[in-house]
């Protein structure tokens, strides 16, 4: 098994960053402990937004698009390192928006909540400004259909 702390510590990084893995992959143990590095699903998606991550495993870009949840990647992963169990949800992730988001400075913005198909981003009116975006976690399926429009790359997906 490969420790990514460990790796990470000798290439300088003593923290890895965190890595969105394709949707229904395994706990991130079992996940690096199955995945062959094929690139097999970065191949199926349709969307394109899987792309080789630290050690060649496969993680989500969201600059390039979002994930439609097709699973064509899981469909695609012979080593079993994804798996989609019935009515399991596709990952832990949520939309977040930080502060660089332009409402926060005074500019009409509502360019995430055009490209939120499940209607979990709403503009909440407030005195003396822009309506601030409200993400309902409840409606929030962690797509990133959000990210690549913000202007100011203001919206992450994280757990």
């Amino acid at each position: 098994m490969v420790d990514a702390g460990r790796r990470a510590f000798f290439r300088g990084r003593p923290r890895p960053k965190a890595e969105i893995r394709p949707p229904w992959a395994r706990d991130e143990a079992a996940f690096i402990d199955h995945c062959t590095r094929c690139n097999d699903c970065l191949k199926a998606c349709p969307q394109h937004i899987l792309v080789a991550g630290d050690g060649g495993y496969p993680t989500v870009d969201f600059k390039v698009g979002e994930c439609t949840f097709c699973g064509d990647c899981v469909s695609a992963c012979q080593p079993k390192a994804l798996l989609r169990a019935k009515n399991a949800a596709p990952w832990p992730y949520t939309a977040s928006i930080g502060e660089d988001c332009l409402p926060h400075q005074g500019v009409e913005c509502r360019v995430c909540g055009d490209y939120c198909d499940a209607r979990a981003i709403r503009f909440t009116p407030r005195l003396g400004g822009s309506p601030l975006p409200e993400i309902d976690r409840e409606k929030c399926t962690g797509c990133g259909a959000c990210v690549a429009p913000c202007p100011t790359l203001a919206v992450t997906i994280r757990s």
